[in-house]
């Protein structure tokens, strides 16, 4: 376009050009034409107001991870950036694609404190795959494909640009960009064959997946690779929708609180195929299950970015390619001779329905039996969302993932997540169930988005799982400093009386058999929705209660 437009529009304009069709933001004097240039093109890109930054840009980071396409995020600068941080940190651990734009001072204040002045670029360089300000109006079209390349190539993540206020309200004559076109890298032929040649030899294998960057024409690919040849699948931790979890191949999930007997299988694993997950420390028990850096296993590692291979572990094999082409290549390859390990599969099978069989709680309410009730109504394409506490363990271990794009958490452990991402999630997917489990504690740092679920008409289910207290942090301390409880007891509203006051629905479950009408009142009322469940405080873990803890940890001296 050769007209004089202003800054604001030629960035607005830029997003559209690279298909963004949402943004989340809170709103700021800082970027007022970008605002102005979003009222001009909202039948093309839909505007979402939120009520807290970090809720923005918690929304545009789940939006990203459900999209493939990087999330958008607009905030003022000073408070409304750092508060913005946190869903950053989020896209940069999961590898989540999203870009950060921050209304900044004007350019004539720079480098004096200016009222909330902050140096992005060196504050966000570390939590960030590029961090940078566009000084020049003329080069906004360059900034922004650029932004969407770096979000999009190697190892997904963030980007965050900073808009100084005299930039945006000024006026250039300047032409767009052309849509950027994220680069796949191909497996070697050579990489294949002895990836086949380790299966051949093989006794012990096993696949883990993980990461980002993956589609559904992608994960039916690795289905197939694991199929015709037998191989037992695992998923990295919040990432088990990479593979379907009722599947006869599928043997659980690599994160916190392994199945022990799964953590035996990977550690004695005599080929280790790592597609597209890091196997972080929350996926590698705190770098437990392999050695580093020689792992014991012969490791062949698939991943994105080639700045991964070989960063924690040297593999046998490293594979530098995008997930795509890795499993059509994986797809095609000659199926290898199984019989050394196919036998064990069903035992590893066997191993998960145990680990994830019903267990039983203290109280009233059987949290068991309502992730059972969820399975068995739940539509098959329905998303699960979640932040972060003991709670989830529940939804982790015992809910059946049933494929891509069914589970939006963060491998970052961010508490405050849940929500905002169910409604990103509900917005983006309108026709689709969408459900957030929280904590009481995880609930209310982003309760108050409950508000623009309102506004947006987004009828998200919330189930807060409420036992008065930061549960994970009381369990630690039972363990390390028992009956000094200090700091994790907390004091709650009626949950469902302040979904009321939002014009949304609030339930309470007490007892176990009340949270199936009560999610069908919900599902029927087409409002946003809160099921307050109270369970037993005792309830600390499926495995344990707060007593058992405390009876058998070690005082300290």
């Amino acid at each position: 376009m050769t007209i004089a437009r202003q800054g604001g529009r030629i960035l607005v304009e830029q997003l559209l050009v690279h298909g963004a069709d949402t943004a989340f933001s809170v709103p700021g004097e800082s970027f007022l034409p970008v605002l102005d240039a979003l009222h001009e093109h909202r039948k093309r890109l839909k505007l979402v107001t939120c009520r807290h930054e970090s809720a923005a840009a918690n929304m545009a980071e789940a939006h990203g991870k459900l999209t493939g396409r990087p999330g958008i995020c607009f905030v003022t600068r000073g408070p409304g950036a750092t508060q913005a941080s946190v869903g950053v940190h989020t896209a940069f651990q999961d590898s989540t694609p999203m870009i950060l734009f921050i209304g900044d001072v004007g350019s004539d204040f720079r480098d004096r404190e200016a009222f909330q002045e902050v140096d992005f670029a060196a504050m966000f360089g570390p939590l960030a795959k590029w961090a940078a300000r566009i000084d020049a109006i003329e080069r906004i079209p360059e900034y922004i494909a650029r932004a969407f390349s770096v979000a999009m190539s190697g190892r997904r993540g963030p980007v965050v640009l900073a808009l100084p206020e005299d930039m945006l309200s000024a006026t250039a004559t300047v032409e767009d960009a052309r849509p950027y076109m994220p680069p796949h890298a191909e497996p070697g032929a050579s990489e294949m064959e002895r990836l086949r040649d380790l299966l051949a030899a093989a006794k012990r294998p096993m696949v883990v997946l993980g990461g980002s960057g993956w589609t559904k024409d992608a994960c039916d690919d690795i289905r197939r690779f694991a199929e015709a040849n037998s191989l037992p699948v695992g998923c990295a931790f919040r990432r088990q929708d990479l593979f379907d979890n009722r599947h006869a191949q599928y043997v659980g999930d690599v994160g916190i609180g392994i199945n022990p007997i799964l953590a035996e299988r990977v550690r004695t694993a005599d080929v280790l195929l790592l597609v597209g997950t890091r196997l972080g420390e929350m996926a590698s028990s705190g770098y437990a299950l392999l050695e580093s850096p020689v792992p014991r296993q012969k490791l062949v590692h698939v991943m994105t970015g080639p700045e991964e291979l070989g960063r924690v572990y040297q593999p046998e094999i490293p594979i530098l390619a995008s997930m795509g082409r890795f499993a059509r290549a994986a797809a095609a390859m000659a199926p290898v001779d199984a019989a050394a390990w196919k036998a064990g599969v069903p035992e590893a099978r066997a191993d998960y329905l145990a680990w994830t069989a019903r267990r039983e709680m203290p109280g009233k309410v059987q949290m068991w039996d309502i992730v059972d009730w969820l399975d068995k109504h739940l539509p098959e394409d329905a998303i699960l969302t979640n932040g972060a506490g003991n709670y989830a363990t529940w939804l982790h271990r015992f809910h059946r993932y049933t494929g891509f794009r069914t589970q939006l958490a963060p491998t970052s452990g961010a508490m405050g997540y849940g929500v905002p991402a169910a409604i990103a999630a509900k917005i983006a997917e309108p026709e689709r169930t969408v459900v957030a489990f929280a904590g009481d504690g995880c609930f209310l740092m982003a309760g108050q988005e409950l508000a623009t679920a309102a506004q947006q008409g987004a009828a998200v289910i919330i189930v807060v799982v409420n036992n008065g207290m930061y549960g994970t942090i009381r369990m630690h301390q039972e363990k390390h400093y028992p009956g000094r409880v200090h700091g994790t007891e907390l004091a709650n509203p009626h949950f469902a009386a302040y979904a009321r006051s939002f014009g949304c629905v609030g339930e309470i479950v007490e007892e176990t058999a009340q949270f199936g009408p009560a999610f069908e009142r919900c599902v029927a009322s087409g409002k946003p929705a809160v099921i307050e469940v109270r369970i037993d405080p005792q309830a600390i873990t499926p495995n344990t209660t707060l007593d058992a803890i405390r009876k058998a940890a070690v005082k300290p001296a």
